[in-house]
């Protein structure tokens, strides 16, 4: 199987992912999430620095249900057009 490589956009997402998710993490180590999402620590790790930019959405559901994030508030930060004006990461952690 051949893989396309990813859009600009894709990657961008990636990124904007994986910097919700590592705020959302705060001072919890990366082992003790993934371990509670029942995700490789290395997966994770991925996802984090953006290596991974399309993740299966069980793995997402999985991480953003342990860090007490709705899939809502995910995809609403990872959605986002450039520039486009909307809540940050920390926003969406305190609400």
């Amino acid at each position: 199987m051949v893989r396309l490589p990813l859009t600009p956009a894709e990657v961008e997402r990636g990124q904007r992912l994986g910097a919700l998710l590592r705020l959302a993490r705060g001072e919890r180590s990366m082992l003790e999430v993934a371990l509670d999402a029942r995700v490789s620590p290395e997966t994770l790790r991925k996802i984090e620095s953006g290596r991974v930019a399309t993740p299966a959405f069980p793995t997402i559901a999985a991480i953003a249900d342990v860090l007490g994030l709705s899939l809502d508030a995910v995809w609403a930060e990872i959605s986002r057009p450039e520039g486009a004006p909307g809540r940050n990461a920390r926003e969406w952690l305190a609400s």
